[in-house]
Formats: C-alpha cells, sequence, structure tokens
C-alpha cells in the first residue's frame, strides 16, 4: 500500500533554492515548463525572494496573461523595466520586471543594426510588420534576443526568465535556429539574388532564370506580397548573419556556468511526464538543469490518519445515526387511547388526525409537511445537537479520506519522475488557499520555495 506521506524520499536529492539564488555566480535563471503549471508565478516569487536577499533582480516575462504585472503592483509592464515598489530592500537589492514585446524588440534589433533610411524602409514593410507581429518562433526568438541584451547590459546581479508557455517542450531553445535558418535559407537566398545582381540585370536574372519559381510564388503568395518580401530581403540583406551569430552567442549564454534551469511541473500525470522531457532535453543541449519546481502540492497536518481508516470511521458513525434514527421510543402503556389522556385526545387538540391536519372551525383537512407532520411539529422533531455533530464528523472524515487520496496519488506521480530521473533536485511547493494576487502571495510562494520539509511540522 502507498504511503500517504507527502515527503520527499530521504534518497531525492533536495533543490536549495536561497543557495541557488544566493549564489553571486548565479546570473541566470530559466523558468520553464508545460502551460498551466505556474512558471509565471514561480519567476515572479523567486525575483521577490532575489531580490529581498540582497540580488539586484529582472524579471522577463513572456505571459500574456499579465498576472506578473498585477503580482507586483505595477499598472502596465511593457518592453523597458520597471522597478517594484513595495519589496523590501534593506539588504541592498532591488526588483524590476517586464513584459517582451516581440515587435518592439524586433524593431530595436532593425534600429540597432541599420542606418535610418534602411530601418525606415525595413519597419514600413508591410511583410516585415507581419513577420515580426506574428511569424512562427518570433515570440520565443524574440525572448533569447531580449535576454540576451539584458545580459550583455550587466545592470542586474540576476535576470529571471518566464518562457513562453508551450505544448512544445523548449520551443525557445529550437526558435533561434528555425529563424536563422528560414533569414539565411534557400527560399532568401533566391529572393535576396535580383538585389544583389542590381538594377536591371537582377531583374532580367530574375526574369530569366526563375520565371517558373516566381510564376508559381506570384500565384501562392500574391505578386504584391510577393514584391514586398522582395523588398524585406534586400533591406534586410545585412542584418542576416548578425540574427544568426547573435542566436549563437545567447544559446552559449544559456550554456555557461552562471545559467541555471528551473524546471516548473505540477504533482499530475500529464505535467511531470513533460517535465521528464523537457529534462532530458536540457541534457541532450548540455543546459545546466539546477532541479524541478513541483508546484501545487497538496499537504495534511493529520497524514497519520489514513484514508482507509477515515473512511471507516466516518461508515460506522453514519452506521450508528441509522440505528439511532430507527430506534422508536415505547408507547406510554398506561394511556388508553380512547380517553382524553391519550394519543387521540392529543391529536384532536392539537388539530391531528390520521390523514392530516383539520381546521377544527373550518372542518377542513389540509396538506401535512413532507415528513407528516406541520412546520411547527417538525421544528420539534429537529435532529438532536448529538446527531448532528456525528453527521458533521462523518463528513469531515470523508473530505479528509478524500485528502489523502490525492496526497498518496501525488506522491505515486512523484515517486515515479524521481525513480526516472534520481539526479534532479526536487523541491515543492505547498498549494495555497487562494489565488496570488500581489507581494505578498509571492512571498508566501518564495518562502514555500525554500522551505525544507523538517522546518514544518505538516
Amino acid at each position: 500500500m502507498t504511503s500517504d506521506n507527502t515527503t520527499l524520499d530521504a534518497s531525492a536529492p533536495r533543490l536549495e533554492v536561497d543557495a541557488l539564488l544566493d549564489d553571486p555566480h548565479t546570473r541566470i535563471v530559466v523558468c520553464c515548463g508545460s502551460g498551466g503549471v505556474g512558471k509565471t508565478t514561480t519567476a515572479a516569487a523567486l525575483g521577490v525572494r532575489a531580490a529581498e536577499r540582497g540580488r539586484k533582480v529582472v524579471v522577463l516575462t513572456i505571459d500574456p496573461a499579465r498576472r506578473l504585472a498585477q503580482s507586483m503592483g505595477i499598472s502596465e509592464l511593457d518592453n523597458v523595466p520597471r522597478q517594484v515598489k513595495g519589496v523590501d530592500e534593506s539588504a541592498g537589492g532591488e526588483l524590476h520586471a517586464m513584459m517582451l514585446d516581440m515587435k518592439r524588440t524586433f524593431d530595436e534589433i532593425v534600429e540597432g543594426h541599420a542606418d535610418a533610411d534602411r530601418a525606415r524602409a525595413i519597419l514600413e514593410n508591410p511583410f516585415y510588420q507581419s513577420l515580426s507581429a506574428g511569424f512562427a518562433g518570433t515570440q520565443e526568438y524574440m525572448a533569447m534576443e531580449k535576454l540576451g541584451q539584458l545580459r550583455a547590459n550587466d545592470e542586474w546581479d540576476l535576470i529571471i526568465v518566464d518562457t513562453p508557455p508551450s505544448r512544445s517542450a523548449l520551443d525557445f531553445l529550437d526558435a533561434p535556429k528555425r529563424l536563422g535558418s528560414f533569414l539565411d535559407g534557400k527560399f532568401i537566398r533566391v529572393l535576396m539574388a535580383p538585389a544583389k545582381v542590381g538594377g536591371r540585370a537582377g531583374m532580367k536574372f530574375l526574369n530569366v532564370g526563375m520565371s517558373m519559381m516566381t510564376g508559381t510564388l506570384s500565384k501562392l503568395m500574391g505578386g504584391q506580397l510577393l514584391r514586398d518580401v522582395q523588398t524585406f530581403v534586400a533591406a534586410m540583406d545585412t542584418m542576416f548573419g548578425g540574427f544568426r551569430t547573435r542566436a549563437d552567442a545567447t544559446y552559449r549564454l544559456l550554456q555557461a556556468p552562471g545559467t541555471a534551469f528551473l524546471v516548473v511541473a505540477a504533482p499530475e500525470r500529464d505535467a511531470l511526464r513533460e517535465a521528464a522531457y523537457f529534462v532530458e532535453r536540457l541534457a541532450a543541449e548540455q543546459m545546466p538543469l539546477a532541479g524541478l519546481v513541483l508546484n501545487r502540492v497538496h499537504g495534511s497536518g493529520a497524514a497519520q490518519l489514513s484514508a482507509e481508516r477515515a473512511l471507516a470511521a466516518a461508515e460506522a458513525l453514519t452506521d450508528r445515526m441509522a440505528e439511532d434514527t430507527h430506534a422508536d421510543p415505547p408507547a406510554d402503556a398506561d394511556a388508553d387511547p380512547g380517553t382524553a389522556n391519550g394519543p387521540a385526545a392529543d391529536r384532536t387538540e392539537n388539530n391531528l388526525e390520521a390523514h392530516g391536519i383539520v381546521d377544527l372551525d373550518g372542518g377542513k383537512a389540509g396538506s401535512r409537511t413532507a415528513g407528516g407532520l406541520s412546520p411547527a411539529a417538525a421544528a420539534e422533531h429537529t435532529t438532536p445537537t448529538s446527531a448532528s455533530a456525528a453527521q458533521l464528523a462523518a463528513g469531515l472524515l470523508r473530505l479528509h479520506a478524500e485528502r489523502m487520496q490525492v496526497l498518496a496519488r501525488e506522491r505515486r506521480t512523484r515517486d515515479r519522475f524521481t525513480a526516472l530521473h534520481p539526479e534532479v533536485p526536487v523541491t515543492e511547493v505547498a498549494a495555497l488557499p487562494g489565488d496570488v494576487h500581489d507581494l505578498a502571495g509571492l512571498r508566501a510562494i518564495g518562502d514555500r520555495l525554500a522551505l525544507n520539509p523538517t522546518d514544518t511540522d505538516d
């Protein structure tokens, strides 16, 4: 039988969150995981805790839900780091937060690597506007670009990255390669050829050498779109190499010793299966994994009472109440049904007859309550206090049994992960009773992130 104990096995290594945050060599923490497991909250909580322990921190989120801004008391996050007020800075730390604006980041790249005229031509190009706003992989690529910019700035001791929510594991690692391959690919090079040849010769080359291909592309893309793409490619020609160079540099930065990846997961089968894939992929990419954050773990202050014992006690109480309910009190042997002192007289005096309530003045029978009694009589026959207490106790025991079954299921799921990856340090974050919407809630999450099981009696 699976134990209901929810603490980590002694053999499972413990993720020391405070040691990770306090280490001055830790410069980047990347929170990754599948959608809906609490990456944004975890990243924000780590930022608050690190800042209040003396680090100068910036949290970069790519989550469009804007929950990070709400929890940090900022009206709106944008592409510029904003200082978070209300953080305890007595240890010398600061907290800044920002939300990735992928189009603005793309615009900044263009403006920083092209002269004014060429930059304007690119920014006004319709194909560029579509590419920068929603091309597949652009968000992930721009997250990498912004991370590289923040690290190069060297203004912050610690950068915490909340990766884009995605069903495909570690898309943000693949995005630079995909976008770089697109910009350096054969299709783009074909479109660049006329611009490189120049003038009429270029047009002649395009018309003669590629008339079939461009005719097909014009049909598929539309003539105007094809011209927009060609104009964009011609303007971006000098920048293509820079994309791959910066992507490679940021990729190496993520592999450097100063970076730590935290995989965030819920104690559920699908989430931990995804987490296992993240762990394996990070190992394959030689990315430094700090550990697993197991979020929203349920606990109990009465773990010594198993689900089986709780259910058995609830059933015993229910059976006892049923016996008490069906045990009728003995009839009064001295009472004569036909006398004024008997039950018949009581029924007459209280307007009761065998078939219902009788209005003595009007001689009309009325309907009875569902239990066979008038409301006044029913009130006199309510469940005794002891029975009510027994019902409440039985209900609480059943709720406890359900909680212990959830705990056991979470324990089994977690143990399967730790058996597959015994080398991965783990920390468990106890579930809060409500949503996190302010700095106090983020501090509570931070406390749970760093809490050792031996520090609590739960």
